[in-house]
């Protein structure tokens, strides 16, 4: 008769077991501070992919979250469009120092807006000076009646020059978070390669690295299934409202991407690991300044390169990535500077009411990236 022994799980199997753990805990103290659904995947040194949801994707038949739901990445899109325009830089069919006018001759001009004195630089690190005066819901009611509207790029940077800039563009120092920046990224991109910026984006990051549900929605305002359904309030106290279908705001370049929390691990791990830009571009678009003080609040210790920003670590270093925001979504994501490690956190139906509310999300959040790319056992490296 043969006995059955039993014996300790492996070193590798054991320290996924307590990532897991760790994960789903960070999972749902998210949903508790204020979000209705979380997807999270933490990707290991050793290539396991580790999942945890929490909450529900919809309020109403409330269930479950999938693993693999699509979601809006919203201003993380920043980061692919960063991306293809060092690639263009590398290829010399660009120069970072360009002006926009260089390329978009009059575009940025009026109320002391100057295309000449803005570089490509100054708009991927959110230094050009150019004020935001981005599109958004002012009610439930302005919701419903504008929720299929689009806008072109030319009409939301026309909305930036009705107002004079924040400060002159590259004063040192200065920094403001501008999506009419990668706006004006996309339309440059377009210009130079002749294609649009999610077309390049396609082709140069979407099919090489096969991210088969990575995609750009257009002005379609639906998402493909599996997804959350994700919630806005738009006044303390007044109820949640289903903000999933509308076409959103982003499709110029600055947030239009729909993705999961799959593909977008491996777009940080082929970024971070060398795979899309060459050395020389990788070194620029890691070098950082300090983000405004608004963002700071938010994001203690954030600075912020070409596309990407960087966050301290509590077992120290720094991790890379990018966030994005809108209609309730929330979509965090991390890469140490070794690469061992990614993680990608996907929040939905977040509560905004307040600065607090966001602020609580985005300490929670916080968390679970940290802990992720900190708890590493199989790398011998240990929270201290």
């Amino acid at each position: 008769m043969r006995v059955r022994r039993w014996s300790a799980p492996s070193g590798e199997a054991s320290a996924a077991c307590s990532d897991r753990t760790q994960l789903q805990r960070d999972a749902d103290a998210i949903t508790a501070v204020g979000a209705t659904g979380v997807q999270a995947r933490l990707v290991t040194s050793g290539g396991r992919s580790l999942t945890a949801t929490s909450g529900v994707a919809d309020l109403r038949v409330r269930q479950p979250v999938s693993r693999n739901g699509y979601f809006r990445m919203a201003s993380v899109t920043k980061a692919f469009v960063a991306t293809v325009t060092l690639q263009l830089a590398g290829d010399r069919r660009l120069s970072l120092d360009d002006s926009v006018d260089r390329w978009l001759p009059g575009v940025v001009s009026g109320n002391g807006n100057d295309g000449h004195a803005i570089t490509i630089r100054e708009l991927l690190q959110h230094t050009s000076g150019i004020h935001d005066d981005y599109p958004d819901y002012a009610s439930a009611a302005d919701f419903q009646q504008h929720r299929y509207d689009s806008y072109t790029p030319e009409q939301t940077v026309a909305r930036a020059m009705r107002h004079r800039p924040d400060f002159p563009p590259g004063k040192d120092g200065s920094w403001s978070y501008s999506n009419t920046d990668y706006v004006l990224l996309g339309m440059i991109i377009e210009r130079v390669a002749g294609h649009s910026w999610h077309e390049e984006v396609r082709d140069r990051i979407v099919r090489p690295l096969g991210l088969d549900h990575t995609f750009w929605p257009g002005t379609s305002p639906t998402l493909p299934r599996p997804h959350a359904e994700t919630y806005q309030s738009f006044e303390p106290g007044e109820p949640l409202v289903d903000v999933t279908e509308q076409v959103g705001q982003g499709t110029n370049g600055e947030a239009g991407l729909v993705s999961t929390t799959a593909d977008l691990n491996r777009f940080f791990r082929a970024l971070l690991g060398g795979r899309l830009l060459r050395p020389a571009q990788m070194a620029q678009m890691q070098q950082t300044m300090p983000v405004g003080e608004e963002f700071e609040r938010l994001l203690p210790g954030a600075r912020d390169g070409l596309g990407l920003f960087s966050r301290p670590l509590s077992c120290g270093g720094v991790y890379w990535g990018h966030e994005g925001g809108d209609a309730g979504w929330i979509t965090a994501t991390g890469v140490p500077a070794d690469g061992r490690r990614s993680v990608v956190v996907s929040l939905s139906g977040v509560r905004a009411n307040s600065t607090q509310d966001v602020l609580h999300v985005e300490q929670a959040e916080t968390k679970l990236v940290d802990d992720a790319l900190c708890a590493n056992p199989d790398a011998g490296h240990q929270r201290p």
